[in-house]
């Protein structure tokens, strides 16, 4: 009866155990991911689902706020190149931020003879690799406040952090707020932006 006991209660201490271990690592992977954006969960953006499953230009193109990017990736032709393999990490301007821009600009840029400066704008908006917001985060805090992003034109991007926001400033010296960020796509990342950056 003793041994019979003794193998019982060991079986209860190592069924405790292990339940503590299961939450121990479900409590760690929570809070991964709500440091890091669930790369497998859709967003809301424009009033439409963002899938992780399609790719840049793809869910872009199912964005309302993002109408005006996408006819200008059109212009430029770089619908081949965002659809890519990257992965990139794409700073999305919304149709309010290019708005912002002197009026007449879009539908000048977007006009084939300025295809090259478009195309410099654009690209500078696109950084090789998949950076979450916590990786661009994590960057201006290694930085000691500020970090440097080289864009795929080779211009450079600055970004630091006002309370919880990460902004990102061109180098003329204008800046954009990051108002939706880990847009996850199946080859990247989108961050929604205010403005658009402008490059050298």
């Amino acid at each position: 009866m003793c041994f019979l006991l003794n193998i019982k209660l060991n079986l209860m201490k190592s069924i405790s155990i292990a339940i503590l271990l299961m939450s121990a690592i479900t409590l760690t992977n929570c809070s991964s991911s709500s440091m890091m954006g669930d790369s497998s969960k859709s967003v809301m953006v424009g009033g439409a689902e963002m899938m992780p499953s399609k790719n840049i230009v793809e869910n872009a193109m199912n964005s309302s706020e993002h109408t005006t990017l996408v006819a200008a990736v059109k212009a430029a032709g770089l619908v081949e190149t965002l659809q890519g393999a990257g992965p990139f990490t794409v700073f999305a301007p919304t149709n309010a931020a290019f708005n912002l821009l002197p009026s007449g600009s879009v539908d000048l840029l977007v006009k084939p003879y300025n295809k090259m400066t478009l195309t410099k704008i654009l690209t500078s908006h696109v950084v090789a690799g998949r950076m979450s917001g916590a990786d661009l985060s994590k960057m201006v805090k290694d930085g000691n406040g500020t970090a440097t992003l080289t864009t795929l034109s080779g211009h450079k991007l600055m970004l630091s952090r006002q309370g919880d926001a990460v902004l990102v400033k061109d180098e003329n010296g204008g800046t954009a707020v990051v108002t939706t960020a880990n847009v996850y796509q199946s080859n990247g990342v989108i961050h929604v932006i205010d403005h658009v950056l402008i490059p050298s």
